[in-house]
Order: structure tokens, then C-alpha cells, then sequence
């Protein structure tokens, strides 16, 4: 596998970004079937406390992907804890003695990635790894269904009306912010929209693109289910850590930042029988509730095979993806995300 140029002697990492349920963790698994031997190692960053995508990742079975391979940061936001989690994971994977050709980090769905490939500058890493490209992942049935933004004509046609547009909210800001920092932009699940759907997500990331002046174009590229040439993913060579001041963000005022807008719990359930009833039930709780999320693994008795669970918004989809291991408990649980203010006590009543 080939990649484009990069700094010399330094380690190249693609960070993939992309909101909640957009496709990042199909895509690396993409990724790891294409690898052709080629030694990648992966740090998982997510939103809640437990950790589902790198649990996925490590069923995959895929020799490239071992558990040494993973390494999982479920701390909420990596660009939150830099110092405390994110340079540790990088130098303990440069002092492997085989130390990974790339470095693939996904972040969480609610993380602004600028702040993260800031952290490049840090001393104990900044010779060493190179951020080789942003990758935004983008779900086009949600954005087809204006989940973050209204397409470019609705805005036009409010700011004609009202003078001005309303205060963007907390989840089209986190949209924006991964889409200005990317150098690549992969607009994922192409099989659930029609053409002129799909026409009108493109753009609405381009209006997204020149409001925020990012003074350079990022490339789009159409996927279905994750699948994209890594050869395109892994070969950037955008050196994205010395490229700061064409990323703009909504937060670059801010000394910091939170995610005090967004919230996640861990729901308990027993036993699920009927997989189909489980998610009609799912349904109905994300459509009353506004669930921004929903993932995790449910035990169906009498099968020998754990399912998978994965939910954006109200669409849900459901697969057995691995045997349940000898000694693993048969759990059900479910990772819930949503905005703050999502009622907890009432979605855990709505799911028991």
C-alpha cells in the first residue's frame, strides 16, 4: 500500500472524525480488511462508559487487529485529556518493537478534532508522528433529513424573512467543526438516500465549507457502508498539525471547551427474545425522547451469538456480529446519547 508524501522520519496518523452513528468505526473496519499486512494500530476514543466501537473493532477478526493493536480511550473527548491519555497512547505505541506503520485514531462523536491535531505540537511526540489527514465522516440519510443544518435554500430563505439566522445548535456547531477540519470528507451511507438527496448534503457541506473559510477545499467522496480505497484514506499527506490556521472552528475564542451540551448513560436490560420487537421498542424510545444515539450488545437467548445494536435516531439496525466467548457474561446494555436534558429515568422506564 502506498501512501502520499509525509514528513520524513515521522509516523503518519489519520484522525477520523464524524458525528454520532456516521459510520467511523464500519469505515476503519473497512480500513483493516484492506490492510494487506500492512501494521496499523488504532486508538478508540468515545463518548459514555463503554466502550462499543472498540469492542467491535476487536471481534473483527482480522490478524492485522490484534488487542495490542487497540488501544481504547473511553474518556468522553481525547482533546479534553491530551496530556493525561492521548500522548501516553502515542509513545506507547512508537515504543512497541514493531511500531505501527499508521496510526488510525477515531474519535468520538461529539469531539472537535482541531484541538486534537494541535496536540502534534506537543514535545514528546511532535518529531515523531504526523498527522497525514482529518477524515469527517458524514451520515447522509441524516443529513438528508436536516438532523444538522437545514440545506443552503431553507437558510437562505430564513435569513430573507427574519434578517438573520437563528443560533446554531450544539449538534450542528459539532457538524461544522469536524467538517472545517477535515481534509477529506466521506459522505457515508449513500445506499439509504436518493440522488437528489444526496446532491443536497453535498451541498450543504460545501455552503458549511466556504461559510467558515477554511481558505482550502477539502475532497468528498461518496461510500457505502465504510468502503473506501485506503490507499485515498491512508495517503493524504496533508501534514494537518502545520495547517491550524486553515481549520477554523466555532471554539477557537476559548481557552477550552465541554461538552455540557450532551449527555450518555448505560441502560441494564435482560434477556431479549425477539430481536425485531427490541427494535420497534427502540424506535418509539428515540422518537419521544430525542435519543441522539443508541449502540451496544444484547443477549438473545438461544442464540449463541451476542447482537449488535447500533442507533441514529430513530433508525435502528440490528446484527449478530461474534459468538458470545466462553467465559463473557451474557449482558444486555446499551449505550445512550442524547442533549442535555434527555430524561434518563424516563428512557430506562420506556426501555425496561
Amino acid at each position: 500500500m502506498t501512501t502520499g508524501p509525509l514528513t520524513a522520519g515521522k509516523t503518519p496518523a489519520t484522525v477520523i472524525t464524524g458525528f454520532l452513528g456516521a459510520g467511523k468505526t464500519t469505515l476503519i473496519r473497512s480500513l483493516l480488511e484492506q490492510a494487506a499486512g500492512r501494521r496499523l494500530a488504532l486508538i478508540i476514543n468515545e463518548f459514555g462508559d463503554v466502550g462499543i466501537d472498540g469492542e467491535i473493532l476487536r471481534a473483527c477478526g482480522d490478524p492485522t487487529c490484534t488487542e495490542d493493536d487497540v488501544i481504547e480511550l473511553a474518556n468522553g473527548c481525547l482533546c479534553c485529556t491530551v496530556a493525561d491519555d492521548f500522548v501516553p497512547a502515542i509513545e506507547k505505541l512508537l515504543s512497541r518493537p514493531q511500531p505501527p506503520e499508521h496510526i488510525i485514531i477515531e474519535t468520538s462523536g461529539l469531539a472537535l478534532p482541531k484541538p486534537l491535531v494541535q496536540a502534534f505540537h506537543w514535545p514528546a511526540i511532535k518529531t515523531r508522528v504526523t498527522v497525514d489527514g482529518v477524515v469527517a465522516v458524514v451520515d447522509a440519510a441524516a443529513a438528508a433529513e436536516g438532523r444538522f443544518a437545514p440545506d443552503p435554500a431553507a437558510l437562505a430563505a430564513q435569513a430573507a424573512e427574519a434578517g438573520q439566522l437563528d443560533h446554531e445548535t450544539p449538534v450542528e456547531e459539532v457538524f461544522e467543526d469536524q467538517l472545517l477540519c477535515a481534509d477529506l470528507i466521506v459522505v457515508n451511507k449513500t445506499d439509504l438516500v436518493e440522488a437528489a438527496d444526496l446532491a443536497k448534503v453535498e451541498d450543504l457541506i460545501r455552503a458549511a465549507m466556504a461559510e467558515g473559510g477554511t481558505g482550502r477545499e477539502a475532497k468528498i467522496l461518496r461510500a457505502s457502508n465504510g468502503k473506501v480505497d485506503p490507499v485515498v484514506l491512508l495517503g493524504v499527506g496533508a501534514g494537518a498539525e502545520d495547517d491550524l490556521a486553515n481549520r477554523p472552528s466555532h471554539h477557537d475564542e476559548e481557552e477550552g471547551h465541554d461538552h455540557d451540551d450532551f449527555t450518555s448513560f448505560v441502560v441494564e436490560l435482560g434477556p431479549q427474545p425477539d430481536p425485531a420487537a427490541l427494535a420497534k421498542t427502540l424506535e418509539r424510545v428515540a422518537a419521544a425522547h430525542g435519543v441522539l444515539r443508541l449502540k451496544g450488545f444484547i443477549d438473545v437467548p438461544g442464540k449463541p451469538m451476542r447482537l449488535l445494536v447500533q442507533g441514529v435516531g430513530t433508525r435502528i439496525q440490528t446484527h449478530f456480529d461474534r459468538f458470545w466467548k466462553p467465559d463473557e457474561p451474557r449482558r444486555s446494555r446499551l449505550v445512550v446519547i442524547g442533549e442535555t436534558g434527555l430524561d434518563r429515568d424516563a428512557v430506562t422506564a420506556a426501555l425496561g
